[in-house]
């Protein structure tokens, strides 16, 4: 029972593209390791961008300098 915990910045990504990812993640699954998608499991968590951090900042920080 395979269990895929994908983690993204909050408000970035749309309710489709969710659906692909988590699709894609079962598809893969199944592709390499011969999984059955029925009992595959994938969580998507979105973390707000205050409490991601890259290179000592906040992804806050960095995208409000872009």
């Amino acid at each position: 029972m395979p269990f895929v915990n994908i983690k993204i910045t909050k408000g970035n990504v749309t309710a489709d593209q969710k659906k692909e990812l988590i699709k894609g993640a079962t598809q893969l699954l199944v592709d390499v390791l011969g999984k059955k998608p029925k009992t595959t499991f994938v969580v998507i968590d979105e973390v707000d961008t205050d409490n991601w951090g890259i290179g000592g900042r906040s992804v806050t920080d960095i995208r409000q300098q872009t």
